[in-house]
């Protein structure tokens, strides 16, 4: 029998788990970033994600991509060519397979996340 997972319910059983950006990929202040996965598979991962203001460069696999959508707060995702996107509360965005750029948060910042690898 499958479970039903519903967004943002069950986070007293959330696996929580606190990291901040690598050193060498830094750019901005120091975020804290707090993790609970909600939902975890060989090829997927889903929960909700925070993290403070501040900014890194983002490197992700060719077989990784991520949706989100934000809760609350603002980020800005900057493409190596110099483009970006800001994203906001109730909008979603995709980070696409073998993307590199910066990930930036702007204003506090809460997603829900799911991760695909192929």
């Amino acid at each position: 029998m499958s479970l039903l997972f519903i967004a943002g319910q069950g986070l007293a059983n959330a696996n929580t788990t606190i990291d901040y950006p690598q050193p060498a990929r830094l750019l901005k202040g120091n975020p804290k970033r707090t993790t609970q996965a909600l939902y975890e598979h060989p090829k997927m991962s889903c929960g909700i994600w925070e993290c403070e203001v501040g900014a890194w460069k983002i490197v992700f696999a060719a077989n990784k991509q991520e949706f989100f959508q934000v809760i609350s707060g603002k980020v800005r995702l900057h493409s190596e060519d110099g483009s970006y996107h800001d994203i906001t509360a109730g909008n979603a965005g995709v980070i696409p397979p073998s993307f590199c750029g910066t990930f930036e948060v702007l204003e506090t910042v809460k997603k829900y996340y799911v991760i695909v690898e192929h």
